[in-house]
């Protein structure tokens, strides 16, 4: 029997019921059943049309929604509740017909006539768990609204709900959230974008061709599911995004109409054998065109070649937009803000610096919010990625930090991607690489795109001694964003170098130096390349620059280099007796003829 692929979407999801249904209708089937009609065709659907929501299915005493932005689910749920209380003013209390609401955001399996996946069933658990009258809401959603709607919220903690394995964090819009607004109050302001928002609009078929038509849907489909994966980015869904094909779109009015701050569009063209996709995102608040890309491909495996478009945009697209939303400044920072702000500094480059401002960041979001996992989760990698790149003076302060950091995260949020990852980076500080491995693929299994996880499996493989298994690792990770891998290419460099291609591994290790240049190892590396081939010169002075850019002696000689430098900081980190044999004939055979003396 034949299958097709599975539709997945990332959506907010309203459940609501009836609170005491059976006993209402036990008193009165059809009374009930007539008022309950009048308030769903009256108010509730639509409040749910207004909203640019739409009606999955209605299940006799209730009804499932999804919406492709949260903030107008909940702001969908308020005023349909705030409705409800000016209804029926002259039935009596115990009679009286009250929603239970529940709202959650998260990824869910479309059919045609109902979609399924944990995302409904947390929503339906809060709608059970809601008093009448109330919405109950997800921390997920909470995250998202609580700076952009001007409504109060409880705190009611974990809570442990039917089917669901892990304890959900659940907040109660407050009563006097759903009191009716008075006839004087000024309307609010419209809520901002969130954050790290994007709708990615159907890409255009600009060949004579129509039955390319299908590739190109196909590409807009597979970006938007890879973006949804990524973490903190909201992304309109795929049916609210196809209402806007073959229009004329206008990004400004787009993203008030969608409640996003980017915009990526596309087109795709059949040039003989050849396509060529152009993909391009814009600030939907400036109208500035942010970043391109053109990609040009033959067609003989067009799966592979979908494949590869798609990867690399949503790869590309997850630093860009965390560069871009760390450029704005805002009059008062939150918690992403600061997280934003401290993942656009770690990006930057390894540096005293760079660790010192990115963790200094992390620390104001946790501040903020002491049971965030991502605050903690990233804090925690930091802390480990220094101790790595021996930049710091406590490695076994940042160590003991980095576990109990971890720890917290992952007993909140056992499947939290940021969490793994920096028990990946934790295990690689121990040098306990082959147990970092299963982490990064626990990352990658989250996120296919994930690259630096791709690279750093390779660099936990190149330290066991598989280092054939590593290259394509990091030319993987290269190809899905060539500009931000500054560190993959030191390490495909360095993998060269130890297999003798010395010009291959100049090659890699310049690209490195021009991504990366305040990388002290990528530096020495590149100093022991051109030492090799005779390049005296300038292995003398790219070991200058190396030893620049460090405030101890560690390339003062070759000893001291093997006893406190980049391959033995930790016990076990130099890795296994073959890697070490070659390195002694490659990379410190090529720093003595740099100039660096062995004593």
């Amino acid at each position: 029997m034949a299958t097709g692929r599975v539709e997945r979407r990332l959506a907010a999801i309203l459940a609501a019921d009836v609170a005491g249904y059976s006993r209402l209708m036990g008193a009165d089937e059809e009374g009930i059943h007539e008022r309950l009609k009048a308030h769903l065709g009256e108010l509730v659907n639509p409040k749910i049309n207004e909203h640019r929501g739409r009606v999955v299915k209605n299940t006799g005493d209730g009804m499932l929604a999804e919406f492709a932005s949260v903030v107008d689910a909940v702001r969908c749920a308020t005023e349909i509740q705030r409705g409800m209380i000016d209804r029926e003013p002259e039935v009596p209390d115990d009679r009286r017909i009250r929603f239970r609401i529940g709202v959650n955001l998260g990824d869910v399996i479309v059919e045609e006539h109902d979609i399924f996946g944990d995302g409904v069933n947390v929503a339906a658990r809060l709608e059970a768990l809601a008093d009448p009258g109330g919405v109950l809401v997800s921390n997920t959603v909470y995250e998202h609204v609580r700076d952009r709607l001007p409504f109060p919220f409880e705190d009611l903690g974990e809570q442990q709900v039917k089917n669901i394995a892990r304890p959900v964090r659940v907040y109660a819009l407050r009563p006097e959230g759903v009191a009716p607004m008075s006839a004087t109050s000024s309307p609010s302001l419209p809520a901002a974008a969130p954050r790290l928002s994007i709708v990615v609009l159907p890409f255009n078929n600009l060949s004579n061709d129509p039955e390319q038509q299908y590739f190109a849907d196909g590409i807009t489909e597979d970006v938007t599911t890879d973006l949804s994966r990524i973490t903190d980015i909201f992304v309109i869904s795929r049916n609210t995004a196809f209402t806007y094909k073959h229009k004329p779109v206008n990004a400004k009015q787009l993203g008030r109409e969608l409640g996003v701050r980017y915009v990526l569009e596309g087109s795709v063209r059949r040039l003989g054998n050849q396509i060529r996709v152009n993909a391009k995102l814009i600030d939907a608040e400036t109208d500035a065109h942010l970043w391109a890309e053109r990609f040009e491909r033959n067609m003989d495996d067009l799966f592979a070649l979908q494949n590869e478009i798609t990867s690399r945009i949503a790869a590309t697209l997850g630093s860009e937009l965390v560069a871009a939303e760390a450029a704005r400044r805002t009059e008062n920072p939150d918690g992403l803000d600061y997280i934003l702000r401290g993942r656009f500094a770690a990006s930057k480059g390894s540096s005293r610096e760079n660790h010192a401002d990115a963790i200094g960041w992390f620390e104001r979001a946790l501040a903020l919010d002491p049971r965030s996992t991502m605050a903690q989760s990233l804090l925690a990698r930091q802390l480990a990625i220094r101790v790595v790149d021996q930049l710091t003076e406590t490695p076994a302060g940042d160590i003991a930090r980095a576990e109990k950091l971890i720890r917290d995260a992952l007993a909140a949020s056992p499947s939290s991607l940021s969490a793994h990852y920096a028990k990946g980076t934790l295990l690689r500080a121990q040098g306990r690489w082959q147990d970092a491995i299963p982490e990064y693929e626990t990352v990658i299994a989250l996120n296919p795109n994930s690259m630096a996880a791709i690279s750093d499996i390779g660099w936990c493989k190149f330290w066991i001694g598989r280092i054939d298994e590593a290259v394509p690792l990091y030319q993987q990770s290269i190809r899905l964003n060539p500009r931000a891998s500054g560190i993959s290419y030191f390490r495909l460099g360095l993998a060269h170098l130890t297999n003798a291609p010395t010009e291959g591994a100049i090659y890699w290790l310049e690209m490195a130096r021009s991504y990366i240049p305040a990388h002290p190892n990528a530096r020495a590396t590149l100093a022991s390349s051109y030492g090799l081939i005779g390049e005296t010169q300038r292995a003398a002075a790219e070991l200058a620059e190396a030893r620049k850019l460090v405030s101890d002696d560690r390339f003062a000689s070759i000893t001291r280099l093997k006893t406190v430098g980049f391959f033995s900081a930790i016990p076990s980190y130099f890795g296994v007796p073959k890697v070490r044999a070659l390195l002694e004939t490659t990379y410190f055979a090529g720093l003595r003829k740099a100039g660096m003396p062995e004593e």
